[in-house]
């Protein structure tokens, strides 16, 4: 059975970068100065949320023989060994009028700091109750037993 790892998808990265030199695109050659501004604006923001999806590749990946969950952030790379995991459940939050389930994994660092992480569809780039059911099956979720 092979590591698995989860991200947002490259189709999705693909359009945030075609969207933003559309809206590029559009800043420069908009008369209007407040329409140039806020095209830009947008432009600019759309890019910086590709940039952010590509440099937190993979999002959450299983890691070598499954000993462990290592998460990737802005800030580099994070590896939480199986015995550092408290929780790891699917939630489901209100949203836009349904509910949307979300992965939440709580670890602790060697510290004792606890840190909650939250993965939606975004994030993992397929359904979290899949990517629960897969760590449930790597035996990385505490309490929890494969079935």
């Amino acid at each position: 059975m092979s590591d698995p790892q989860w991200s947002t998808p490259p189709v999705a990265v693909a359009a945030l970068v075609v969207g933003g030199g559309v809206l590029a695109s559009a800043a420069v050659f908009t008369a209007d100065p407040a329409g140039r501004f806020l095209a830009g604006a947008a432009a600019l923001l759309v890019l910086a949320t590709a940039a952010l999806a590509v440099r937190q590749r993979p999002r959450l990946a299983v890691t070598e023989h499954g000993s462990g969950l290592a998460c990737t952030r802005l800030t580099g790379r994070r590896v939480f060994p199986r015995e550092t995991l408290t929780r790891v459940r699917i939630v489901e939050y209100p949203r836009f009028g349904r509910r949307v389930p979300m992965l939440e994994i709580d670890a602790r660092d060697p510290d004792g700091t606890e840190r909650l992480m939250i993965f939606g569809r975004w994030d993992l780039g397929a359904d979290p109750r899949d990517v629960y059911d897969a760590l449930v099956l790597r035996d990385l979720a505490p309490d929890q037993s494969p079935s």
